[in-house]
């Protein structure tokens, strides 16, 4: 405990008496941490929004019309196309949509131009939710190799099927296809900022922190002259970098706080209850954390060239 408190009081005497690097790397670290932060509430809000969107992506099963195929459906027939789709792994519910259904719906969404038709030119259909979004494309295939009875055409389509020809078909798969590679993409996107980030940031403390070591490199030989370890050494630089990463962390975490409490409530991008960032607490816990490690990394990796005298 004596040597733990004697490396503690010389790291804090050091950070006294070395004010201009002191600041220096706390205010490195508060600039790293807090684009970290943004970059985690920005790139966890953005995933939650492709999730979002990539829940919404059916396979939907359109059945014969009298106008389109010359006959109706069988109930038989739907009744099969259902229980071959709710067999599937891959799926996760299966909704029968009647004509009589889809023109209500039709009516609540363009009222103007429904009312002028002669006839309900919609089709029964069936709504399939996948348990993976990334899975439509299965269940496409899947059902169109079977080539059931009435079925006038799947959404999105399965690769070279007949319905991919179609403007609706191509449509259909154009945007499920886009969903999904842009929330690919996204996760990606979000990692390799988040990877570059703390890369850059643990060398600008690094940077920073060497100018420190380098000013008492005559300290640090006296001592490895004299018979101290590697580790009493480097504990007190240790420490430093440690206090450094909590206290940018901290100046970090309060900017944060700040810009949550004073422009959040004036950015209105989306009503959908299921789309938020992760919890707050999860950021500062991050942030913190992330501070900590960036001064210590920095402080060790710096410190070992000059260790070897």
């Amino acid at each position: 405990m004596s040597r733990l408190r004697l490396i503690a009081a010389e790291a804090v005497r050091s950070l006294g008496a070395n004010l201009s690097t002191t600041f220096a790397a706390t205010t490195t670290v508060l600039i790293g941490m807090f684009m970290l932060g943004l970059v985690v509430g920005l790139g966890s809000w953005a995933l939650s929004l492709s999730d979002h969107y990539k829940k919404q992506l059916l396979v939907n099963v359109y059945f014969c019309t009298e106008l389109r195929c010359g006959h109706e459906a069988k109930t038989a027939n739907m009744n099969a196309v259902r229980n071959e789709l709710q067999a599937m792994p891959e799926v996760k519910s299966v909704r029968f949509v009647s004509k009589a259904q889809a023109l209500q719906q039709e009516r609540k969404k363009r009222p103007d131009m429904v009312e002028v038709l002669p006839y309900n030119p919609f089709p029964n259909a069936l709504k399939v939710v996948p348990k993976r979004a990334e899975s439509i494309d299965t269940i496409s295939a899947q059902l169109a190799s079977s080539k059931p009875k009435d079925v006038e055409s799947i959404c999105p389509p399965a690769p070279g099927s007949k319905s991919s020809k179609t403007a609706t078909g191509e449509n259909c798969s154009i945007i499920s296809h886009r969903v999904l590679s842009v929330a690919r993409y996204l996760w990606i996107v979000v990692l390799i900022a988040f990877f570059v980030l703390l890369v850059s940031s643990t060398l600008l403390v690094a940077n920073t922190i060497r100018l420190s070591i380098f000013a008492r490199r005559r300290e640090i030989e006296v001592m490895k002259l004299v018979g101290a370890t590697n580790w009493f050494v480097r504990g007190p630089f240790m420490i430093e970098g440690l206090l450094c990463g909590l206290g940018g962390a901290i100046a970090a975490v309060v900017l944060l706080v700040l810009g949550r409490t004073l422009f959040m409530p004036l950015i209105h991008l989306t009503s959908a209850s299921d789309i938020h960032a992760w919890p707050f607490g999860l950021h500062v816990l991050i942030v913190l954390g992330a501070g900590l490690a960036l001064g210590a990394a920095g402080s060790g990796l710096t410190i070992r060239r000059f260790l070897q005298v």
